[in-house]
C-alpha cells in the first residue's frame, strides 16, 4: 500500500495533466487513491481525459516514478506539499492555475499573516537598490514576509536586506531545488533556508529554462498580498508578475523614477495606466491596505461569488449563514444539492481552501 502523497505525486506525472486537470480528475474519482483504481469507462467520463491518458492511469507506470521522486525528496530534505495539504499556501489555493504540487526547502511557515512581494530589473541603479532597503526596512514593523525570485538586480537585493532586518523571505525559482539559478546566489539560498526558504512547482531535477520564469512570476504574484514594483524595463519578468498581481485581485504599487532612465519606463506606466498606486513612502501602503505598524492578522475571507458555480455558492452561502460547522447530510437539505453531487462541490471547495473538512462528515467554511 502506498501513502497518499505518492499517489498525489502520480496525478502530477501523468503526462498531459496540468495543475487544473489534476484537480478535476481527483474531483471527480474522489481522492487521489482512488483516481488509480478507477476503471476505464469512468476515467473516461471525465472531461478532457483520452484513453491514451486512461491507459497511463490504469497501468500505474506512474506510481513507481513518484515514490522513486518522494524518496528523493525526503533524502534531500525538500517538502512535498500537495494542493490539499494544510500546510499548503492558502493564497495560491484561491487561484484557477494554481500549482498541484509544490517543492520546498525551508523552515517558514507559508501561510503568515502578510506578504508582500517585492520585484524589479536585473540591472538594477543605485535608485533602486537604495528603494529596496528602504522598503524592507520600514515594513518591518508590520511583521511581512518578503516574497521574490532570487533573481539578479533588485530580486536579490530585496532577500540580502531581508536578512540583514531579520525578516523572513521566501524565493520563489523557476527550475528545480537541485539546480538553483542563479548558482551565484546558493550562499543566499542556504541563509533564506534558515529564515525563510527556496519554494518551487518544478521537480528537484528540473534544468530552468525561460519558459518557466512567467509561470514562477505567478506564484510570486499569488502567494503575495500586494506587489512593489522597483524599477522595470518597458517589458520584462517584473511587469508579468504585476499583470499576474492584478488579475489576482492583488494590490500592486510600483515607485517612480527618472523619466530619461528606461529601468523607471515600465513603473511609470504602470502608474499611468492605473494598473499600479504610486509608491512614495511606507504610508502610501500603510493608507491603501490600511495597515497599522505593529499590527498583523488575516481579515475576514471575502467571497467573489462570481468565482464559483451555482452549487458552490449554494453551499458557501448555507455555511456562512449558519457561522458554524454542519453535517454533510443537513448541508445537503439546506443547499438542496443532492449527497451524492455535494461531495464532488466539497471536495473542489476544500481544494481551493474555502472550506474544511471535520470529523464526523462535518463542514466548516474557513474564513
Amino acid at each position: 500500500m502506498h501513502s497518499r502523497k505518492v499517489y498525489q505525486l502520480a496525478i502530477s506525472l501523468i503526462p498531459g495533466i496540468g495543475n487544473v486537470m489534476a484537480r478535476q480528475l481527483i474531483s471527480y474519482c474522489g481522492s487521489p487513491e482512488k483516481v488509480f483504481v478507477a476503471n476505464k469507462k469512468k476515467l473516461l467520463a471525465v472531461p478532457g481525459i483520452g484513453p491514451k491518458t486512461a491507459n497511463t492511469i490504469i497501468n500505474h507506470s506512474v506510481i513507481s516514478k513518484a515514490e522513486e521522486l518522494l524518496h528523493d525528496c525526503q533524502r534531500r530534505g525538500i517538502r512535498v506539499l500537495h494542493y490539499t495539504d494544510k500546510d499548503y499556501p492558502d493564497r495560491l489555493k484561491q487561484l484557477y492555475d494554481a500549482p498541484n504540487i509544490l517543492y520546498y526547502k525551508g523552515n517558514y511557515d507559508l501561510n503568515p499573516p502578510r506578504t508582500v512581494g517585492i520585484v524589479g530589473t536585473r540591472n538594477a541603479t543605485s535608485y533602486g537598490m537604495m528603494m529596496v532597503e528602504k522598503i524592507v526596512a520600514d515594513l518591518k514593523c508590520h511583521g511581512v514576509i518578503i516574497i521574490s525570485g532570487l533573481a539578479y538586480g533588485i530580486d536579490f537585493h530585496a532577500h540580502q536586506e531581508s536578512l540583514k532586518n531579520q525578516m523572513p523571505t521566501v524565493g520563489v525559482i523557476a527550475g528545480g531545488l537541485n539546480h538553483l539559478y542563479p548558482a551565484l546566489h546558493m550562499k543566499t539560498a542556504f541563509k533564506m533556508m534558515l529564515n525563510g526558504g527556496i519554494l518551487t512547482e518544478s521537480q528537484p531535477d528540473i534544468i530552468p529554462e525561460a519558459h518557466f520564469f512567467p509561470e514562477r512570476n505567478r506564484i510570486i504574484a499569488g502567494l503575495s498580498d500586494v506587489i512593489i514594483v522597483i524599477e522595470a524595463a518597458v517589458k520584462g519578468g517584473a511587469l508579468i508578475t504585476a499583470e499576474y498581481a492584478n488579475n489576482y485581485n492583488r494590490d500592486v504599487f510600483a515607485v517612480p523614477g527618472n523619466t530619461q532612465q528606461n529601468f523607471s519606463e515600465g513603473c511609470n506606466n504602470l502608474i499611468k495606466k492605473h494598473k499600479a498606486h504610486i509608491y512614495t513612502s511606507i504610508h502610501d501602503l500603510e493608507y491603501i491596505l490600511n495597515w497599522e505598524p505593529g499590527k498583523t492578522g488575516k481579515t475576514k475571507t471575502v467571497f467573489n461569488m462570481d468565482d464559483y458555480s451555482i452549487p458552490e455558492r449554494k453551499i458557501i452561502r448555507v455555511l456562512l449563514d449558519n457561522g458554524k460547522e454542519m453535517l454533510l447530510d443537513e448541508l445537503s437539505w439546506k443547499s438542496q444539492i443532492p449527497v451524492n453531487q455535494l461531495a464532488s462541490h466539497l471536495l473542489n471547495l476544500e481544494f481551493r481552501g474555502q472550506i474544511k473538512a471535520m470529523p464526523g462528515k462535518k463542514f466548516i467554511l474557513k474564513t
